[in-house]
């Protein structure tokens, strides 16, 4: 099918064929003939980057007068970009509709240029919802005689908190309008709306619902949390062409991870809701030029941006809704193209991944973390592809190749790609020279987590054997890790191993709460312990309040009293999350050189 089979205007038509488009996209070719002969609403399922804009832009240009100096059609997206990439495509279709204007209304920009806009009545309005309201609310604009309305990215609207304002809206429109919802889920937010607003409306689902892009690729690399940057450059470095976003949770954690990547001499930048609108502006123009290769950003602040090549999306934390891990890897594979998602979990989040997969009936593929000798082949030989392929200008380096070649001249072949190589390539091999294995590796065999166990007893026998006898006393330490981080008995006594250096430190009743971890430690080891993890600025460890513990005595002081302290709270009166910072749980980068580190160690005994 053509374009050209679909009944639209010849204006509209001799548009679209400058802008290049011939055959339309599935979504447009279900739609359009759905828009154009019917009168029901409709709701569209269609990923992000499918050709949307188009799919409803057409037809309801179309079918609007443009001798009728009203409001006939309403646009809703939830972004100010998305609002303003609207209009600019709605503007290019109906190039040769003389007559017609289309106005973008949004936060973000001085509204009295807005209102000066509104004076002329359009035909078209795109806006965002809050900005809307507040021109309804002054009686700039009327909604009394439209249309059609159009709900663009109507999952993303109820996300970032839209709903009541879609309905403020929604109850602004009369009920003759036709209607039309844009989406890449279908949560059952959405499917209220649908059934409370509109009638009797027709689906239509492009793929499969609340599926993502068939031209993506799933993948998924576990490791240790504390570890999760030093992956990330890993994978940018596996990746030298690299061109994606990193979501992170928090803009805290957005801004730290572009500050390392840049002070680490990487392409990147931040895009966070702390920017003021002029910055947010300029780095996303950067970003759609490739001026920069890697944005860090968190959902909110990616809302909008459309860059329709992007190579990748890495999440740099998974998301809780599963949803978003939708939206997020459906700005990846568009256009035909090929992309990849990837994200870097610890071991306990794999359930999360098993989620995803059941909802987007997908399989993900877990791959090794890549070591030093694979990120410096593929480097090598990324650099030597460079090279085959430049274009060489020969009117302009003609001058300079005499003398370069007598300067080269006692050089053979082989000795020339050896320099070039090394002068290119030794930052790479220097930096991965003695790279360590990033991979989490689980023991799946029984009998050694047994013979771990034992020799464990062994140890704590050997070492605190005189002190049980004795009536040693034992101090009630707290760390600000718990259920959340995935922690287990195991996995804790790891830690402990691994921060002190010292395997006889003799670890008594461990309790793992949602935050938290309190566990018993002799008195005479318990300043070892605290002096090692002071040392560990993402791992707090503290006395516990009250924290005297005798030796077959119960650790009163982290019972859950629910009845009297209210949930949440111990009887030490401390909160289960005031030790440990939200925006903080993740930060491997150390500005601490790592033989520095060695030495301090190595002098405090602390070689494992």
């Amino acid at each position: 099918m053509t374009f050209q089979e679909l009944n639209l205007k010849p204006d509209i038509l001799s548009a679209i064929s400058e802008l290049g488009y011939e055959q339309p996209m599935p979504v447009q070719e279900q739609t359009i003939p759905f828009m154009l002969e019917k009168n029901a609403d409709l709701v569209a399922l269609a990923q992000t980057g499918t050709g949307k804009t188009a799919a409803f832009g057409l037809p309801v240009l179309n079918m609007i007068d443009v001798s009728r100096k009203q409001v006939q059609a309403l646009v809703l997206a939830p972004t100010r970009e998305l609002c303003i990439q609207i209009a600019n495509d709605l503007n290019n279709y109906s190039k040769y509709l003389r007559g017609l204007r289309i106005v973008a209304v949004y936060g973000g920009e001085d509204i009295r240029k807005q209102l000066k806009q509104l004076d002329g009545t359009p035909q078209i309005i795109v806006a965002t919802p809050g900005r809307l309201i507040d021109l309804l609310e002054r009686g700039k604009i009327n909604l009394g005689a439209i249309d059609f309305l159009v709900l663009d990215e109507a999952d993303e609207m109820l996300n970032m908190g839209f709903k009541e304002d879609i309905e403020t809206i929604l109850q602004k429109t009369p009920d003759t309008r036709r209607t039309m919802l844009f989406s890449a889920t279908m949560p059952k937010e959405i499917a209220s709306i649908a059934k409370r607003y509109m009638k009797d409306y027709e689906e239509i689902t492009v793929g499969v619902k609340n599926s993502g892009s068939e031209n993506v690729e799933h993948i998924y690399y576990v490791s240790q949390a504390k570890q999760r940057y030093l992956v990330l450059k890993r994978i940018v470095d596996l990746n030298p062409d690299i061109y994606g976003i990193v979501f992170c949770r928090t803009r805290q954690e957005t801004k730290e991870v572009a500050d390392h990547l840049m002070k680490d001499g990487y392409s990147a930048d931040a895009l966070h809701g702390d920017l003021s609108q002029a910055q947010r502006d300029t780095v996303m123009q950067k970003f759609r030029i490739r001026n920069i290769q890697l944005l860090v950003a968190t959902d909110v602040a990616a809302r909008g941006l459309d860059v329709s090549d992007l190579t990748h999306v890495i999440n740099y934390n998974l998301p809780d809704d599963v949803e978003v891990y939708t939206h997020r890897s459906g700005r990846t594979g568009r256009a035909n193209k090929k992309g990849v998602s990837v994200s870097i979990i610890h071991s306990k989040e794999k359930f999360k991944i098993k989620d995803i997969e059941r909802m987007l009936k997908k399989q993900f593929q877990q791959q090794q973390i890549p070591n030093g000798l694979e990120v410096c082949k593929k480097q090598l030989f990324f650099m030597i592809d460079k090279m085959q392929n430049v274009e060489v200008n020969e009117d302009q380096i003609a001058p300079y190749i005499e003398q370069i070649m007598k300067q080269l001249d006692y050089l053979n072949k082989e000795e020339v790609l050896k320099r070039f190589v090394s002068l290119e390539f030794n930052r790479f091999l220097e930096y991965y020279k003695d790279a360590e294995d990033l991979n989490y590796h689980e023991r799946s065999d029984r009998s050694s987590d047994r013979s771990e166990r034992s020799d464990r007893a062994g140890r704590d026998s050997k070492s605190g054997g005189d002190r049980q006898k004795k009536g040693g006393r034992k101090v009630r330490l707290k760390i600000n890790l718990g259920d959340r981080e995935g922690l287990n008995p195991k996995r804790f006594l790891g830690i402990i191993n691994d921060v002190t250096g010292d395997k006889s430190i003799s670890i008594g009743s461990i309790e793992i709460t949602n935050k938290f971890t309190f566990f018993d430690v002799f008195e005479d080891q318990s300043d070892q312990v605290l002096k090692a993890f002071a040392s560990e600025p993402d791992m707090i460890v503290s006395e516990a309040k009250g924290g005297k513990s005798y030796e077959g005595k119960p650790y009163e002081g982290a019972k859950r009293d629910n009845s009297k302290y209210g949930s949440g709270s111990y009887k030490d009166g401390s909160s289960r999350g005031s030790a440990r910072k939200q925006d903080g749980a993740d930060k491997p980068w150390r500005s601490r050189d790592r033989n520095d580190r060695n030495d301090r160690r190595s002098k405090g005994g602390r070689n494992r």
